[in-house]
């Protein structure tokens, strides 16, 4: 067991402005900001939203559909098992800050190599902790996610500018938040008997990790055209999760329209919002959107109730993608969260099957699509390949 006394040197005075004016109070943790690069030195912004997790602060941390949001922790004691690499979702934070309640003091985990303190501000990561975050997470759930900004505030003058770089955050919608994510280079994952290529729009490792059990995967670009796709000769493609806008996602919508009924798809969180508008449904921003481990989702085709992990603000608008059965809606709100094409050898979830912090309800879908791969293509990987595509039963 490995127990250490994190910095003892006393935290600076800081507060979280957000942009109607509300003020928490608290104590700046992680990186320092008392001189970032750009014209708002000493200050975090971008939009703040709630994660309702007990454990799996580091994934959610390093979880890219965080890009542009400050996350905050509704559970109260943050830290207490420290951090390892073998945790990290992927290769560094794209957060852009966090607020949690109560950083612990020590760490306690025999796996654990450093310090959450220490871990935000190896990589460049600002928060803010002794916040009341109960306040913060009803305001948040009363009067939507909303951009803020974080730092330093030793006085009414800091405040004012930390009023000001909230104002000013435009938050996430119509901001291509993809591109800040996504691999500059293609690689390889997993040796399953599949080939697969995952357009990384944020993918997690654990995705790349359940997606290597049934494929070998060739993870792309966002911008990736579904020509160079083809090429590559897959048995499907898989459209993973990812921050922001789906409007804004890059030309992955437009190259959907080129891979539809040529190749099986399955698509999770942002994955099913493109899907949804490729296939000409509507998406909407939710009030403060579903970030956390414990959300019941219905499997409308049963009538089984799984309990799932999701992040994401956006979500596409039930009953607006022709062609489609509605799979799966959200017990707590009761917005779209699976669906499966009729003609189209095509289905996507809003939630996180892989999970990397949550239950393991819903990690069947993967199979699910390999499931799927084989009845496209009319037999295992091994004797299957483009240009024998079986579809109901008649040869491609």
């Amino acid at each position: 067991m490995t127990s250490t006394v994190d910095n003892p040197a006393a935290p600076a005075p800081g507060a979280l402005v957000l942009t109607d004016g509300t003020t928490f109070e608290g104590e700046m943790i992680g990186a320092p900001l008392d001189a970032p690069p750009g014209a708002l030195s000493g200050i975090a912004s971008g939009e703040v939203v709630f994660n309702t997790v007990m454990t799996g602060y580091q994934e959610v941390i390093t979880d890219p559909s965080y890009a542009g949001q400050i996350i905050a922790f509704t559970y109260p004691h943050i830290g207490n098992y420290g951090t390892t690499p073998t945790d990290a979702e992927s290769r560094r934070p794209f957060c852009r800050g966090v607020v949690i309640r109560d950083l612990a003091r020590r760490r306690s985990n025999w796996r654990s190599d450093s310090d959450l303190d220490a871990y935000l501000a190896r990589h460049g990561i600002a928060g803010i902790a002794g916040v009341d975050t109960r306040r913060l997470t009803r305001h948040v759930r009363d009067h939507g996610a909303m951009p803020g900004a974080f730092g330093p505030a030793p006085d009414d003058e800091a405040l004012e500018r930390l009023a000001a770089a909230a104002t000013a955050e435009p938050g996430t919608a119509g901001v291509d938040l993809v591109g800040e994510v996504t691999t500059a280079e293609p690689y390889t994952a997993g040796d399953g008997p599949w080939r697969v290529v995952a357009y990384d729009l944020g993918i997690k490792r654990a995705i790349a990790v359940n997606l290597g059990r049934i494929a070998t995967v060739e993870v792309v670009p966002a911008h990736t055209p579904a020509s160079e796709v083809l090429a590559r000769e897959p048995h499907g493609v898989f459209l993973s999760n990812g921050p922001g806008d789906p409007e804004i996602a890059g030309s992955v919508t437009d190259a959907l329209g080129e891979l539809l009924d040529r190749v099986p798809i399955f698509g999770i969180c942002l994955g099913q919002q493109v899907l949804g508008l490729a296939l000409g449904g509507r998406s909407y921003k939710l009030p403060f959107g579903h970030h956390g481990g414990n959300v019941p989702v219905r499997d409308e085709s049963t009538g089984r109730v799984e309990i799932t992990s999701q992040n994401h603000n956006f979500a596409i608008e039930s009953g607006s993608v022709p062609g489609v059965d509605e799979t799966h809606v959200c017990l707590n709100d009761g917005s779209l969260e699976g669906f499966a094409c009729r003609d189209l050898p095509a289905f996507a979830v809003q939630y996180h099957p892989e999970a990397s912090p949550g239950p393991h309800d819903s990690r069947y879908l993967f199979d699910r699509f390999a499931d799927l791969m084989s009845q496209f293509w009319g037999g295992a990987p091994n004797g299957a390949g483009p240009g024998t595509a079986v579809s109901h039963g008649k040869a491609r």
